[in-house]
């Protein structure tokens, strides 16, 4: 892609060369007494330069895991490289083997990813996860790589954005491209409490599409099949391998839980694309409402011809999709809720599926970089937010309860900030009654976190 080398090669998204083991982290404020567990975050970060830099992208560098250990007033710092079947392959030839979104398949390495997107803790395990592989499980203690969940063998695909279910402690997925690389098929299916496969179904789409995450409700799971389309042609000619097709329009597939793929209907609208859904549930009247960070067009991407899309159609605002299953039509209504750009949303997980009322998502107050925390009210429509100063920048805001029986968004909201001056990063953790406060904790780390995707937080007694 023309605009993926800075991704590589400017400011905090170079690559680190140093794993870390860190036990006691310099810690301005007090960490409260309650937060206990570790925060991960993951990322890319190629551990060698891209033989052709022209078609590096930002979402295949190798994942790194980063652990942030905190308790009893004390926080430690550990980061690996998840040992991928391309990394070792990489590494014991002493350079990059893979180009593009192969991940190096025409060398004969093994297609099992890169592992670089989120992370989930399910039965007992901690998942890497992206979206065109299945999981690799992490030792949780060490971040040691322990190797590929094979899920019985029946999934092909497992997506970067697996949701749990607080009343069942299902962890439910999807997958794209599941009949073979820029396949137009999808599939979804449910992990149990155990971590067993469940359901497992398979069924066509109108096209091949990048489809990044997706909602889930107590009772229906929404499939947003929006034209970031894969195309093998295009790939074969050295054009993008995924492109924005606006005039195909958007879909979303809807269908409900227990009877799978035998009740799915297509909604359709305008295109618009969402990497990203903060919450979704059904009302009393029996809609599915979707709150998604919509972008006009994504960005990242190229429209099929190589154009980009214009600037300001590749910033996301926080929107609600409305579906009416029983309204007899297949469209569906879009709302903004609020004018602040920005992305990565978050909530209190212990609402997922359910009517919440709070939510985060990372805020562009400048229009470049996410240098804002907003922490919303949904109900009122108002926000609070904390914003660091120009040139540093935070990443996603992980929501932690003050406890287990807390009401919904009483708690912390932890985020890594990039500071710019000094070349490093810091451990933030912000008490949700009072985001513009700033800060209860600052700890203070001796390098830096490349700019990741997603995190996860594990209690100390999970």
């Amino acid at each position: 892609m023309e605009d993926a080398q800075p991704f590589f090669a400017s400011g905090n998204y170079v690559p680190i060369a140093t794993e870390h083991d860190v036990a006691d982290l310099p810690i301005r404020g007090e960490l409260p007494r309650g937060l206990r567990g570790t925060l991960f975050r993951n990322g890319p970060n190629p551990q060698f330069a891209p033989p052709d830099p022209a078609r590096h992208h930002w979402f295949l560098g190798d994942g790194m895991v980063h652990g942030f250990t905190l308790g009893d007033g004390r926080a430690a710092w550990r980061n690996r490289w998840i040992r991928t079947d391309k990394f070792l392959a990489e590494r014991a030839a002493g350079r990059a083997l893979a180009t593009g979104f192969s991940g190096g398949r025409e060398l004969g390495i093994p297609d099992t990813g890169v592992a670089n997107t989120s992370l989930a803790w399910h039965a007992g395990k901690l998942l890497a996860l992206e979206e065109a592989h299945l999981p690799w499980a992490l030792d949780p203690a060490t971040l040691d790589t322990l190797g590929v969940e094979e899920l019985g063998g029946q999934p092909r695909r497992f997506t970067a954005h697996p949701k749990a279910d607080p009343a069942t402690g299902e962890l439910v997925f999807f997958g794209y491209s599941t009949a073979g690389p820029l396949s137009a098929e999808m599939a979804w299916g449910t992990l149990s409490p155990a971590g067993a496969v469940t359901r497992y179904e398979r069924f066509p789409v109108p096209f091949c599409a990048m489809v990044h995450d997706f909602a889930v409700t107590e009772h229906h799971v929404l499939f947003p099949l929006m034209p970031l389309t894969g195309s093998l042609p295009r790939a074969m000619r050295g054009a993008p391998v995924f492109a924005w097709e606006p005039e195909l329009g958007g879909h979303i597939g809807l269908l409900r839980r227990r009877e799978g793929i035998a009740s799915l209907r297509w909604f359709r609208a305008e295109a618009c694309y969402a990497f990203h859904v903060l919450n979704a549930w059904e009302d009393a009247a029996g809609r599915v409402l979707a709150d998604v960070m919509e972008f006009a067009a994504p960005p990242l991407f190229p429209r099929a011809d190589g154009s980009p899309s214009p600037r300001e159609a590749t910033r996301a605002h926080l929107t609600r999709w409305v579906l009416d299953p029983a309204a007899g039509t297949d469209a569906f209504r879009r709302e903004r809720l609020d004018d602040l750009p920005g992305e990565f949303p978050r909530m209190d997980d212990r609402r997922a599926g359910l009517p919440n009322r709070h939510g985060a998502y990372m805020g562009q107050s400048r229009g470049e970089g996410l240098d804002t925390l907003a922490w919303c009210d949904l109900a009122t429509g108002g926000r609070r937010h904390f914003s660091v100063p120009a040139g540093d920048a935070l990443s996603e805001a992980v929501f932690v309860p003050r406890h287990a029986a807390a009401a919904e968004g009483d708690g912390w909201l932890l985020t890594v900030a990039w500071r710019a001056a000094e070349g490093r990063s810091e451990v933030l953790v912000l008490d949700s009654r009072d985001i513009a406060a700033g800060p209860v904790a600052t700890v203070a780390l001796p390098g830096r976190v490349p700019h990741g995707f997603h995190g996860t937080w594990v209690p100390a007694n999970a």
